[in-house]
């Protein structure tokens, strides 16, 4: 029997919000800027990059790219910022940003410095997916003090990592439970699936009528903490067995995209958990431009494409599925929220020209894409808190404040500039310049 043909969903999209008028600064208003330290001009940063085995290889990597990296290996993620997993340092003298901050907490504004104790709140990403990353969840930050308390050498870091992943190519990810339809669907459809979360609970599921009830969410929590716990022969016998029937039924009719990704989650993590959990959760493709957002204590994991990527500073991750590493299946099935909810799909909200804002609905991080045409310089008005740039692609000019130089930009160029400094951008030659800036929330200054 074929399973319900649930592609990748596209939801409304967030309405765009009326652009601002060209005199007005958008990123925070011209009343939120109190005066600015002597201008200095924006930092180069050398940014570190990670290597996990899921990444895109060499030059097929955008982050190979703009690390201008040349070896035959994985560029999985650059990272941008002060984690100490991954820190990014002053290109002219190696000192580490982090250390540079706290010798300057001015760069941050008083509001951030005082908010985050003197350190850059977000760690700003570039991800390339070639094979899927861990179903996973991370904590909260109650959650986080206690699991970096427990297992300081696993969870490396006491923070929480809510994050935003913004599509640069055509994005896939499972993001959040889906609804009890579609959890309906699959128990009708897929034998092999009821077998592991036990015949009461697929009842009780099958005879609920509404998402996010407290007794949906609690029956939801059983069936999924069964399937995860599950014997690794059950589990191998059942996905042998859906797999085998998937492989046979493809012959004789087009499979649904479900069901090719548990065919395509099997070939890169065989008799893994994690193909089945795969049927719970949310299946959302991005196009470029597209973004989604994941907070606390929800279940996600990223599948295949390139993103940029903005989180709260941490590295916590507590994984369960799809995945070679060390596996907290007892915290994540106790973490998780169990809700029932499609991703809200963020585009970006003009706010001024040539400029798009990505805003969750967290603190620590907001993103802009900036356009730079030719022969258009565009000036990205002073804010309260620090920036990170980063030149994606083209080249050209980004001058801090009016009276300081203008540094040369190009492909893979990233700028720490600090906060109440004004940026002007511009292009060199007759192609557009495109560049993301990361950014405190801009929320947390009104």
């Amino acid at each position: 029997m074929p399973l319900p043909p649930t592609a990748p969903r596209r939801p409304n999209l967030r309405p765009m919000e009326d652009p601002p008028s060209q005199l007005e600064p958008a990123a925070s208003t011209q009343r939120d800027v109190e005066p600015s330290p002597p201008p200095r001009g924006p930092l180069r940063l050398r940014c570190a990059v990670q290597h996990y085995e899921w990444g895109r290889r060499g030059p097929e990597s955008l982050v190979a790219r703009l690390a201008d990296g040349h070896a035959d290996r994985p560029y999985a993620e650059l990272w941008m910022g002060t984690h100490p997993s991954g820190p990014s340092t002053l290109l002219d003298d190696g000192e580490l940003l982090r250390d540079w901050l706290a010798r300057n907490p001015d760069a941050l504004g008083p509001a951030v410095a005082a908010r985050w104790g003197g350190d850059l709140p977000f760690l700003f990403k570039v991800l390339s997916v070639a094979k899927a990353l861990s179903i996973q969840a991370h904590p909260d930050k109650k959650l986080a003090e206690v699991l970096h308390a427990l297992r300081p050498s696993t969870y490396k870091d006491d923070n929480h990592k809510p994050e935003m992943a913004i599509a640069i190519t055509e994005f896939r990810a499972l993001c959040g439970f889906a609804g009890i339809e579609e959890l309906k669907d699959v128990l009708r459809t897929v034998p092999e699936f009821e077998g592991l979360v036990g015949h009461e609970d697929a009842g009780k599921l099958m005879s609920m009528e509404y998402d996010g009830g407290s007794e949906v969410k609690s029956t939801l929590q059983s069936a999924f903490v069964k399937l995860m716990t599950a014997s690794k022969d059950m589990v191998s016998e059942a996905i042998s067995k859906l797999t085998s029937r998937l492989n046979i039924e493809s012959k004789i009719r087009t499979l649904t995209d479900k069901e090719q990704l548990v065919l395509s989650l099997e070939r890169q993590y065989q008799e893994d958990v994690g193909v089945l959990a795969a049927l719970l959760l949310n299946y959302v493709k991005l196009s470029p431009g597209e973004a989604l957002y994941i907070g606390a204590n929800e279940p996600h994991a990223y599948l295949s494409g390139e993103c940029i990527e903005c989180m709260a500073t941490s590295d916590n991750v507590v994984r369960a599925g799809l995945t070679p590493k060390y596996r907290d299946v007892q915290t994540l099935c106790s973490m998780l929220t169990y809700k029932q909810a499609f991703p809200e799909i963020l585009r970006g909200v003009p706010v001024q020209p040539h400029v798009r804002r990505y805003t969750p609905p967290f603190d620590e991080f907001e993103v802009d894409c900036c356009l730079v045409p030719p022969g258009e310089p565009v000036v990205i008005f002073p804010v309260p808190g620090p920036s990170i740039f980063l030149v994606m692609t083209g080249e050209g000019e980004l001058q801090a404040d009016s009276l300081s130089d203008g540094e040369k930009a190009k492909e893979g160029d990233v700028f720490f500039v600090p906060a109440y400094t004004e940026v002007k951008l511009s292009t060199c030659g007759p192609e557009s310049m495109q560049l993301y800036r990361a950014g405190v929330n801009s929320r947390f200054f009104s």
